[in-house]
C-alpha cells in the first residue's frame, strides 16, 4: 500500500468512527430558548470527540495496514 491509498484507507475510517462517537454523551437541552433546535446538544464537546475519533482511527489504520501489507487479503489494482 503507497501512501496514498493510506491516507485515504485513514480518511474513510477517520469518518466512519466520527459518525459512530458523535452521539455518545448527548445531553439535550431542557429549556429551549426561542430560535434554538430542541435537538441541539447541550453541550457537543466537539474537540474530546475528535481527539476520541483520531485515536480510535489510527488504531484501526495500523490493523488495516497490517491485514493489508501481511498478505491475508490482496488489494491489487484492476489489470
Amino acid at each position: 500500500m503507497n501512501w496514498f491509498s493510506g491516507l485515504l484507507v485513514y480518511i474513510v475510517i477517520w469518518w466512519l468512527v466520527l459518525f459512530m462517537v458523535l452521539p455518545v454523551g448527548v445531553k439535550r437541552v431542557e429549556n429551549v430558548e426561542p430560535g434554538h433546535d430542541s435537538g441541539a446538544p447541550e453541550k457537543p464537546h466537539m474537540w474530546k470527540k475528535i481527539l476520541a475519533t483520531s485515536l480510535i482511527s489510527a488504531i484501526l489504520w495500523v490493523v488495516a495496514l497490517f491485514v493489508i501489507t501481511s498478505g491475508m487479503i490482496e488489494v491489487r489494482p484492476p489489470q
